[in-house]
């Protein structure tokens, strides 16, 4: 298991090869491996906000095509409305967990982690969710090592949608 002073070293070297490019979807591909890298998970999905619809959508889902919930539903919905980081670990008996999406995938999520992602003006822009840890659960660590990253590639997304919609 990594230490969190070598998470946060993989992060700062994450930051030097994301600066190469700028569109968003290399981005995102980069940004959610990277997630899955830190903290030892099997799938990573990026929520994006849709302010005008007001949704979560995926750009990025591991394994499924294109998910999009109201920004009420689920334990993502529920992360994004409280603006804050969250650990289940046994989602299925979480009242919030959105049993139909692991039906139409055919995948089994036995642990996640979700973690909003801020924008400058400290606007909920999107958020990480990861899947399933490759030993154990999820731990306070992860949740730290994550909250950490998001706010590090928060700038970049930023950006990245302000060049997108001139």
């Amino acid at each position: 298991m990594a230490t969190k002073i070598d998470s946060y070293k993989k992060i700062a070297e994450f930051g030097k090869q994301l600066l190469y490019d700028a569109s968003l979807d290399k981005a995102l591909l980069l940004i959610a491996d990277q997630a899955r890298d830190l903290v030892e998970a099997d799938r990573c999905t990026i929520f994006m906000y849709d302010k005008e619809a007001d949704m979560l959508w995926t750009k990025i889902a591991d394994g499924i095509g294109k998910i999009a919930i109201s920004t009420t539903s689920g334990i993502a919905g529920d992360t994004f409305t409280k603006r804050k980081a969250q650990v289940v670990n046994d989602p299925y008996s979480d009242k919030r967990f959105l049993t139909s999406i692991d039906k139409k995938s055919g995948y089994e999520t036995k642990n996640m982690i979700t973690v909003p992602i801020f924008d400058s003006q400290r606007v909920v822009i999107g958020l990480f969710q990861l899947l399933n840890k490759n030993e154990g659960d999820f731990l306070d660590d992860d949740l730290r090592v994550l909250t950490f990253f998001a706010n590090y590639i928060s700038g970049t997304l930023e950006l990245s949608f302000l060049i997108k919609d001139d």
